[in-house]
């Protein structure tokens, strides 16, 4: 009996250390070893949002620097009929605060359409989520 007693025990601290160990990962997997998500798919979904004249979707993607601006990106392509994004293709610089978009907004003004190129974009973590804030700056 002695030995099946000594083997019960052993067999428990085993459990309890697989069970600490189990809660060690999970803290470590909850709390750290996060990488900050890519913040391309922010921009686009800016983008987006202000050829579709978006105020809502704008308000959550802008920088809190940049809040006083929401009525001009909202306004930007009011009264403009076929605005879309056109090849609309975005990726961080390394990184940087910079996400480069290759493609072009695309807008029907009367009969002629008028392309505005996309083109470098700064972009700055607020509150654990990617916002836009403005053109990248010339350095």
């Amino acid at each position: 009996m002695k030995r099946d007693e000594r083997k019960e025990k052993r067999e428990v601290g085993m459990l309890k250390q697989l069970f600490v160990l189990l809660i060690l990962l999970v803290l470590t997997a909850a709390c750290g070893g996060r990488e900050t998500a890519d913040p391309a798919p922010a921009v686009e979904a800016f983008l987006e949002a202000k050829a579709a004249s978006d105020g809502d979707t704008l308000r959550r993607l802008l920088c809190a620097e940049l809040e006083s601006t929401l009525e001009r990106e909202q306004t930007t392509f009011a009264g403009v009929s076929g605005v879309q994004t056109e090849g609309m293709t975005c990726q961080q610089v390394g990184d940087s605060d910079t996400v480069t978009c290759e493609g072009a907004i695309v807008a029907l003004y009367g009969t002629e359409e008028t392309r505005f190129p996309l083109g470098n974009y700064r972009v700055v973590e607020e509150d654990g989520e990617w916002k836009w804030c403005g053109r990248q700056r010339k350095r």
